[in-house]
Order: structure tokens, then sequence, then C-alpha cells
């Protein structure tokens, strides 16, 4: 989030626009999505026209690409500086499912999934990560379409029936109802319960420790 409204924010104060991005167009228009969704979407919102470019656009580029590419390097220095620190509730839950042998995979548009995991120190838990990085060399869609959540089922060994979907983003609640999945939890990080309610999800919680026994 804070990488998003570094760039977006920068981009519109070199624009001249006055009105700045905020938390809620994150939740609307970015979160979950693959990188250029992401900035496609939300300059469509604000009906802000610029070339799709190339995904080796400098950052400098007011272009598609360029934009998203700049959101990156603004992601690696917000890394950087701030590191990762997992949800409390987040972590016990993974403890918890690692410790009864519940096969569990992450599933993210984001590219840089590897490198937040093992900077929370979570790595070891999940055998099977289908990023933005998989899915750009592999031609799967991503969210709100199912295909990530698919593909990481079956890299599992497990049916779509028999495994469950946790999501904080209303689009990849969109895409685990899409996928038809056993079940699908949304996780209110600031999306709003009505609104992942409205996506799909099956149940909503505030923090992952409420699922603990």
């Amino acid at each position: 989030m804070r990488a998003w409204a570094d760039m977006f924010n920068a981009y519109l104060t070199e624009r001249g626009d006055q009105t700045p991005y905020t938390d809620e167009d994150y939740f609307t228009y970015v979160d979950g999505k693959p990188r250029y969704d992401g900035v496609r979407d939300f300059l469509a919102s604000r009906n802000i026209t610029v070339p799709e470019g190339q995904p080796s656009d400098d950052p400098s580029e007011h272009t598609v690409c360029g934009l998203g590419n700049r959101k990156n390097d603004a992601f690696n220095a917000v890394l950087e500086r701030d590191g990762v620190s997992p949800y409390p509730g987040s972590l016990a839950l993974v403890e918890h499912l690692h410790e009864r042998g519940t096969a569990m995979a992450v599933v993210s548009s984001s590219k840089n999934a590897p490198a937040v995991l093992a900077a929370a120190g979570m790595a070891d838990f999940f055998p099977v990560i289908v990023d933005g990085r998989v899915a750009a060399l592999e031609g799967i869609p991503g969210k709100p379409a199912p295909d990530t959540f698919l593909a990481a089922a079956h890299r599992l060994g497990v049916t779509k029936e028999r495994a469950v979907v946790l999501e904080d983003a209303t689009s990849g609640v969109q895409a685990g109802r899409a996928g038809d999945f056993g079940l699908v939890i949304g996780v209110d990080r600031g999306a709003g319960a009505a609104a992942l309610t409205a996506a799909g999800a099956d149940v909503v919680v505030s923090d992952l420790d409420e699922l603990l026994p």
C-alpha cells in the first residue's frame, strides 16, 4: 500500500493534479491485481490516458508499464527501509496449519512475493508459490480470474473442492468464488466486510487468529 501511494502521489504531483491517491483508491482499483492492471484501472478512474508501453519501459516513462515499474522501485525502497513484519495472527494460523500437515501455497499477483516471504521469515511454510512472475512466464490470467488459485491447488495436489482460499482483496475473493473453491474466507484489512461478502466470501474475519481453535 505504501509503495503504491508513494508512486501514484508522486505521479499526480508531476501532472499538477491536486486530488491525492488514497487508501480507498487502493482497495477499489489496485488491491490484489497484477501490477499493470492496477495502474490501468486507477488511471481509468481518474480519466487519465497514457500509452500502454512495454514491460521494459524505464520507470521515468509516463506509460502504464513505466508507472508499474516505478511502483516496483518504490516497493523495493519501502522493503529495504521498513522491512516486513507478518501479522501475528496470520503467522499463528500458518504455524498451526503447518503442524497439522496442511498443504499451503501462496498465490499473489505481485512478482515480489518470494522476497516478501523471505523478509518475513515465512518462505519455508509454502512449497508452492504462484506469483506474478510465474503467471507471466506461464501465461496464467491474474485475479479476479481464478486461474492462479487453480494452478496452486493443482501443484499442491488438492482438488478445488477441498481447498480453502484466504484473501484480503476483493479481486482475490472474486477469484476464489469464480474457481468454485470449497471455502472462501475474506480477511478485512481495509477493503470492508461488506465488500468482501459481496465479492463472494463465505466468511469474513478481521484477523486470521479468529480461525484458530
